[in-house]
């Protein structure tokens, strides 16, 4: 009884690096499925706008049971229309370029270009003032290095090749599914990819940091991500028929996409947004942020086995610089927690005094 009462602690202490490494997880899996899809020949728009409807779908029965009464007095019209922004800033906006720019760079590379999301997040944080950052703190040293590195490992793994290996596949079946590799002979495509996705990360690094704001005004996680993602399925589903008129492209059968959509939709866009802002409500934007190299790990991973994509001496180094700079990020936050802490308990002590 007592090391399962002390699991039970140490799990619930440790709940918010848990949750964050599950949603990175499921968004390596992201970065595979929309590729595969993408290569399959469906349209990329069509696929934003059906992975919004599917987690809106997803959704909803949790915030109309659970949320019904958290957050129905502090929803106003005001409040919509903000909301409704947002969505179309930092969701609609991201996901379309992002799920654009990934038909011109590998999963890989996708996942590689995320790791930026931590100096964006940690930028725009501190220049709204949310974030906490001084250059005399040892702790706001650490962070601002720990971002530089995250960046720097993200770029050493993208452009630094080196030699090269390959790990076995797990089964000849996989063999089969390997992705068709991206067409980089047009190197303005391939730049072009690269610009698009870096700016999708600078949006979903102002949408996160958006996110603080938002939940204090609207207690509701699960109505709020609900909302944000039905909002983004409208503006999707029009944006999508702006760019593809053809009705034979919108339509779903029982094959891969379908799939794909459903678990991008449900897993990814439903369930990892509500985690994303439960994390970000309990530690913070730039926390939820520096999980983020993690993604770039377990794509390069589920990629070398199941399409025997090629691994560089360079990722290798350059998933060693992510690591080292998630942990001097985390360090960093976790110092300046203790601090307040210490200041905190000050303050009463003199108080009682």
């Amino acid at each position: 009884m007592g090391k399962s009462f002390n699991m039970v602690k140490i799990l619930e202490k440790k709940k918010a690096y848990i949750v964050m490494i599950l949603v990175q997880l499921a968004y390596a899996g992201m970065s595979l499925f929309s590729k595969t899809s993408i290569n399959k020949g469906m349209n990329p728009f069509v696929f934003v706008a059906y992975r919004q409807a599917f987690a809106t779908l997803a959704l909803l029965p949790f915030a109309l049971f659970l949320d019904r009464k958290k957050g129905r007095d502090s929803l106003t019209y005001s409040l919509l229309w903000k909301i409704f922004l947002v969505s179309l800033f930092g969701i609609t906006l991201s996901l379309n370029l992002y799920i654009y720019a990934i038909n011109y760079v590998s999963a890989t590379f996708a996942s590689a270009s995320n790791n930026s999301i931590p100096a964006f997040t940690f930028a725009i944080a501190v220049g709204l003032r949310i974030e906490r950052f001084s250059i005399r703190d040892l702790s706001g040293i650490v962070k601002l290095v720990g971002a530089v590195v995250s960046f720097s490992g993200a770029m050493v793994f993208a452009f630094v090749k080196g030699p090269q290996f390959s790990i076995l596949n797990l089964c000849e079946a996989t063999r089969s599914m390997r992705n068709p590799s991206t067409d980089f002979s047009s190197e303005e495509k391939w730049i072009q990819g690269c610009l698009l996705m870096l700016l999708a990360n600078i949006i979903w690094a102002s949408w996160l940091v958006m996110q603080a704001p938002l939940v204090k005004q609207y207690p509701a996680k699960f109505g709020l991500t609900m909302l944000q993602c039905l909002f983004s399925c409208l503006q999707s589903t029009v944006w999508g028929i702006a760019m593809q008129r053809d009705i034979s492209w919108w339509k779903l059968t029982w094959d891969f996409n379908l799939l794909s959509v459903a678990y991008c939709g449900v897993v990814v866009t439903g369930i990892s947004y509500w985690l994303f802002l439960w994390a970000v409500e309990s530690k913070g934007p730039l926390f939820t942020a520096s999980f983020t190299p993690l993604q770039l790990i377990f794509t390069a991973t589920f990629s070398a086995f199941l399409w025997n994509e090629m691994l560089h001496i360079g990722s290798i180094c350059g998933g060693m610089l992510l690591v080292g700079g998630l942990y001097c990020v985390l360090w960093g936050k976790k110092r300046e927690e203790e601090v307040e802490k210490e200041a905190d308990k000050g303050t009463m002590d003199e108080t009682h005094v």
